[in-house]
């Protein structure tokens, strides 16, 4: 038999929290401010993470800093017997362009969410663990923790990210790294080309080979590609070349296939030069995020109700993807990533000018109805055991497939 109760009950929490956010307010907007003026890159965060800890322990919550074998990882759990509800805080900033992601607004949406729950003490009907997690960009500090058990004894877990526009979720898809290092011989280039094995000649031979792949692979499917050593005189011939390889594709499967074919290109480029290639995968890979659609459609309907309005994400164009640790997380439990708008419509990702608008008002407000709608939407699971049930069985139902 339901509970008349338990609509009014979450609807007071739900009022409770967001009131305990808006005293919390300038603070966290001086904390999204000041993440944003010292950014710092993955592995590197140890203002960033010390920044939100010193926050959270001035509210009167215990915090460990470092945790789960990580220098900037650090969590806070409080609450009362029942579920416990993950929420995952970010704020690695990108190498040469800082905050391009946003992620001093995710790890202070994160911040607030927390602080409004922790308002509301004996009252709380679960349990609340935040996780600061450092290197989501391209160093999968969230795989690392997750070894370590940072998400052990979770029900669920979620957070928000900034973008152009508000969705429930976002194409999130799976992805890998390599390194490929071709080693030759060097010799005069003038005098003597011919005994040496040009390593370079190797590598730009690969590059060209998925230069050309690109056109045979899917449309969903991504491979990047840099060369970080070419050489050091134009008249030796290069013994050593190194480039470094994204891979990107639906599916872990689909990534795999994807992996294979640039191997082949990769010692086809060796076999055409006659150097030696070292190929070294990276030890870390990043999940498709599987979004929990109940917990995302509880989150939406939160975030309306503060005054926002959501896109579908069935109408973004195909090119509109990317990558995240949390998609790990989300094959562990049931998890959400949703979008807010912090920047102007059309913004790119990991571009000066999302960086330069994610220290913006609009970035500020978005920061705050996310921590709202985070709390809102904790609230509810922890309250409601028919979400709980339906989060469940959606996720038992798309892992099953994964």
């Amino acid at each position: 038999m339901r509970n008349p109760n338990r609509p009014n009950r979450a609807k007071d929490l739900k009022a409770r929290a967001c009131a305990a956010i808006d005293t919390y307010a300038a603070g966290l907007i001086e904390c999204a401010l000041d993440l944003h003026a010292h950014p710092e890159i993955a592995f590197e965060e140890v203002r960033s993470s010390a920044a939100l800890a010193e926050r959270l322990r001035d509210a009167g919550l215990e915090v460990t800093l470092p945790a789960y074998g990580l220098d900037t990882a650090f969590v806070a759990e409080f609450g009362t017997t029942g579920p416990v509800l993950g929420i995952v805080a970010e704020y690695d900033a990108l190498p040469g362009l800082g905050h391009a992601c946003g992620h001093n607004v995710i790890g202070t949406s994160a911040l607030g969410a927390v602080l409004g729950l922790a308002e509301l003490g004996e009252d709380l009907p679960g349990r609340i663990r935040l996780l600061g997690t450092p290197a989501e960009e391209g160093g999968g500090g969230k795989v690392i923790m997750a070894r370590e058990g940072a998400f052990d004894g979770l029900d669920c877990a979620m957070m928000v990210h900034p973008a152009d526009r508000n969705l429930p979720s976002f194409p999130l898809i799976a992805a890998a790294w390599m390194t490929a290092t071709f080693h030759g011989r060097s010799a005069h280039a003038a005098a003597t080309p011919e005994a040496g094995i040009n390593a370079l000649d190797g590598l730009v031979t690969a590059y060209n080979a998925i230069a050309a792949l690109r056109q045979q692979i899917p449309g969903d499917h991504r491979v990047h590609a840099i060369i970080r050593e070419g050489g050091t005189a134009t008249n030796i011939i290069p013994d050593r070349a190194v480039g470094a390889f994204g891979l990107r594709a639906p599916s872990r499967k689909a990534l795999e296939e994807l992996k294979t074919r640039v191997t082949d290109c990769l010692n086809a480029g060796a076999s055409a030069s006659g150097a030696q290639v070292e190929i070294v995968d990276s030890q870390v890979q990043y999940h498709e995020l599987i979004s929990n659609a109940p917990i995302a459609e509880r989150f939406r309907i939160n975030a309306e109700a503060l005054g926002h309005t959501f896109e579908a994400v069935e109408n973004l164009s195909g090119s509109n993807v990317a990558s995240t640790d949390f998609g790990n997380v989300s094959h562990l439990i049931p998890a959400i990533h949703p979008m807010m708008a912090t920047v102007p419509r059309g913004t790119a990702f990991h571009t000066p000018d999302f960086a330069l608008h994610s220290a913006s008002d609009a970035a500020m407000s978005a920061m705050l109805d996310a921590a709202k709608a985070m709390a809102m939407t904790a609230i509810d699971i922890l309250c409601d055991t028919d979400l709980r049930t339906s989060m469940k069985k959606a996720f038992v139902g798309a892992t099953a497939h994964a």
